[in-house]
C-alpha cells in the first residue's frame, strides 16, 4: 500500500483486510480527493472501487454491509467510506449497475464516466493491481457527454426557482458552485481539477466571493476573514448568489459546449 494521510491508514488497511476475507478480493483503488491530493479529514469522502472475483450473491452483499456498519461503530471516520463491488468480467458495459455503499445505504450505480479518468489517472492502489486494463477507458467524448448530462439534466433542473430552498444549506452551496466550476475546465480543456483548483477556478469567473470565501473555509479552515453571523437573511441572500451564479453558468456552458436546454427545466433534481 503507497503511503497515506496517517489519519486514513488504520481505516484503510482494516477495510481492505475485511473485505478480502468476505469476498474475492481482487484489487481495491482509491479515486477522488485521496488521489487527487485534496484529501481533507472529515470533510472529504474516500471514494473507493473494488474489483472482486466474482458477482456478489445476496449472502456476501449482506456480509459487506455487515462490515461498513461495524466500521462506522468503530471508527467515526468511516461514515465517509463509499464502495463500489464491481465483478471482474462485468466491466465492459460501462452502464451496468454495482453494488455499492454510500451515504450509509446499500444500493446500485454504476461506475461514472469521472471516477474511470480519475482512477486511470492515478488511482491510489490498496490492494491488487492497478486499474488500467480491468476498467474500460473513457475517451474525451464520452466524459463531456456524460458531464454535459449530468448539468442538463440534474443540476439545471436543481438550480430552479422551485428548489431555491435547497440552497439555504452548506452541502448545495458547496457542491452546486464547485460541480459547476469543475465542470466548466472538463469541457473547456479536457482537465480534471481538485476543489481547491474549482475554488480558484471560481475567483476568475467573478464568483461571489462571500460565496467562495464560505466554501473555502468549511473545506479548508483557513485563515480567512471572521465568518458574519449566519442569519437568516444572510443565507438568504447567499443562497440566492450560489443559485444563480451556478444556473447562469451552467446555462452559458452548455450553450458553448452542447444544445442549450430547450425552455424551462424540469422540476427532477435529487440529491446526489
Amino acid at each position: 500500500m503507497r503511503d497515506l494521510p496517517a489519519v486514513v491508514k488504520p481505516l484503510l488497511e482494516r477495510f481492505t483486510s475485511d473485505v478480502g476475507a468476505g469476498v474475492p478480493l481482487v484489487a481495491l483503488w482509491a479515486h477522488g480527493s485521496l488521489a487527487l491530493g485534496d484529501y481533507q479529514p472529515g470533510r472529504s469522502d474516500l471514494d473507493l472501487v473494488a474489483l472482486v472475483g466474482t458477482e456478489l450473491d445476496d449472502a456476501q452483499q449482506e456480509q459487506l454491509r455487515v462490515v461498513h456498519g461495524r466500521l462506522i461503530a468503530d471508527v467515526p471516520l468511516a461514515r465517509t467510506l463509499h464502495c463500489t463491488y464491481v465483478a471482474q468480467g462485468d466491466t465492459s458495459d460501462t452502464a451496468q449497475r454495482h453494488p455499492t455503499w454510500a451515504q450509509g445505504e446499500w444500493f446500485e450505480r454504476p461506475v461514472t464516466p469521472v471516477s474511470r479518468r480519475e482512477l486511470a489517472l492515478g488511482a491510489v492502489v490498496l490492494s491488487g493491481p492497478p486499474p488500467v486494463g480491468l476498467l474500460p477507458t473513457v475517451s474525451d467524448q464520452e466524459l463531456a457527454e456524460f458531464i454535459r448530462a449530468e448539468l442538463e439534466d440534474y443540476w439545471l433542473p436543481v438550480t430552479s426557482n422551485v428548489k431555491a430552498e435547497l440552497w439555504l444549506q452548506d452541502i448545495w452551496v458547496d457542491l452546486g458552485m464547485l460541480t459547476f466550476a469543475r465542470a466548466s475546465v472538463t469541457l473547456r480543456d479536457g482537465r480534471l481539477i481538485t476543489k481547491e483548483e474549482a475554488l480558484e477556478e471560481l475567483r476568475s469567473m467573478g464568483a461571489p466571493t462571500a460565496v467562495v470565501d464560505d466554501i473555502r473555509r468549511r473545506r479548508y479552515g483557513m485563515d480567512l476573514p471572521k465568518n458574519p453571523s449566519a442569519s437568516a437573511d444572510r443565507r438568504a441572500r447567499r443562497a440566492e448568489q450560489a443559485r444563480e451564479f451556478v444556473r447562469a453558468g451552467i446555462t452559458d456552458l452548455l450553450a458553448q459546449h452542447g444544445n442549450p436546454p430547450p425552455g424551462p427545466p424540469s422540476d427532477t433534481g435529487i440529491a446526489r
